[in-house]
């Protein structure tokens, strides 16, 4: 995989994916949740007891509880979370990309410090002129867990 295809459409990809991670960092649902298309679908491969989440209601609305348990100082803060490309294909209004994610946050249960890597495959297409997530796989790379 590689970086393909126009780069306007390529552009508008990788500040989808930047607006993902600001509503992370911001904990704010309307930006985090206008990255999806109606009838997406969110797999945490990682956590096969939660399953995926298909259409934008359910995947925002869970995105939103699980938020009130990752974050920072005791969740009086949000984690700390960037987001990088690692490639983006398009080909017409459909496209395909990996992300990297950097991660800091205090684990729900054990109050430890996770500072994380993770790997998004997504697919994507372009309606009415703006490019949605159509599917996200999210899976963990590395995690460094630590007291402070």
């Amino acid at each position: 995989m590689a970086f393909t295809g126009p780069i306007e459409d390529r552009l508008a990809i990788r500040e989808l994916m930047n607006t993902h991670a600001h509503g992370v960092m911001t904990k704010d649902p309307e930006i985090w949740g206008s990255v999806w298309a109606d009838d997406a679908h969110w797999e945490l491969l990682e956590y096969p007891d939660l399953g995926g989440f298909s259409g934008k209601e359910a995947i925002v609305g869970a995105w939103v509880e699980s938020m009130k348990v990752y974050g920072l100082n005791d969740m009086s803060k949000p984690m700390v979370y960037f987001m990088e490309p690692g490639a983006i294909e398009v080909d017409g209004d459909k496209a395909t990309a990996t992300a990297y994610t950097h991660e800091v946050y205090q684990h729900p249960e054990t109050r430890k410090i996770v500072r994380g890597t993770g790997r998004y495959d997504d697919q994507l297409e372009k309606r009415d002129g703006k490019w949605l997530f159509v599917r996200r796989d999210y899976s963990i790379v590395h995690e460094q867990i630590s007291d402070a």
